[in-house]
């Protein structure tokens, strides 16, 4: 499929949707401390979502498998969870990572974005994991800019990721977003030959879901049972850092950073 190029009142659209879903991510982040369940932080973000009149888009996504669509309104990852954690009973532990993610949508337009936070105290080497991992993105968006490949981006960021000590996961990557939470292109965080064979070139208008997911130990990745949550092989912790943006004519727009939308 082609690239949706945004308008200018489209983009203020989403970024209403990435103001929504920052505000809500400070909150369940203020929440989260030892004895928490994943369930309890689902359950703030589904009040915060009703009282701003928005959906959270992961809400019944579809899977393979009929009427099994994804059960919650965020996505709750803990320490060796990558992705798609599903909220319920588990309690936050001190030493914990959590991953919160959330795509808000309203009248239409959507935007993407994830953050992951300690549970009080953690090691140092899940506090540089933490810490690389928000490092790469902040590296990726600086370099936005209309007329730049995506590869070259996506080896800087492998490159600051692997010259730490930690590994990119592979099978998931960002995307575009906009009228829907994954649109086309693909937006990796890494470069293969294969990756290179779908490259594209930054324009004004893209707006993309930029998003490396970092493990500590190999990049080898499960799903479990619940056919959702991916974790990674050995167990070892994971971080993710995401933010949705818009390619402008003199760089990168983030529109999930918490500022208020203006002309819609």
């Amino acid at each position: 499929m082609p690239i949706i190029i945004k308008s200018r009142h489209e983009i203020e659209m989403m970024r209403r949707c990435g103001y929504i879903g920052h505000h809500i991510l400070r909150k369940m982040a203020k929440a989260v401390r030892p004895g928490i369940t994943t369930a309890e932080l689902n359950q703030i973000a589904r009040i915060e979502l009703q009282k701003a009149g928005a959906i959270g888009l992961s809400k019944n996504y579809p899977t393979y498998k009929p009427n099994e669509g994804y059960p919650a309104e965020t996505c709750i990852s803990v320490n060796e969870e990558i992705v798609h954690g599903i909220p319920g009973p588990r309690r936050l532990k001190e030493g914990d990572v959590v991953t919160l993610d959330i795509a808000p949508a309203v009248d239409g337009y959507c935007a993407d974005t994830a953050i992951t936070v300690p549970v009080g105290t953690i090691s140092p080497e899940n506090e540089k994991l933490l810490r690389i991992t928000k490092e790469a993105l902040d590296l990726a968006l600086s370099l936005i800019k209309p007329g730049k490949l995506w590869s070259e981006i996506a080896r800087l960021i492998q490159h600051k990721v692997e010259s730490n000590g930690f590994n990119v996961v592979r099978e998931f990557v960002g995307h575009g977003v906009g009228k829907r939470m994954h649109e086309d292109p693909k937006v990796p965080n890494f470069m293969t030959a294969e990756q290179l064979r779908s490259d594209f070139k930054l324009r004004p208008g893209m707006t993309l879901a930029v998003e490396p997911m970092v493990v500590s130990g190999d990049r080898e990745v499960e799903q479990l049972e619940d056919n959702w949550t991916i974790v990674t092989a050995d167990r070892s912790f994971a971080a993710h850092f995401e933010h949705t943006v818009a390619v402008t004519e003199n760089g990168c727009d983030v529109l999930t950073d918490g500022r208020a939308p203006w002309g819609i």
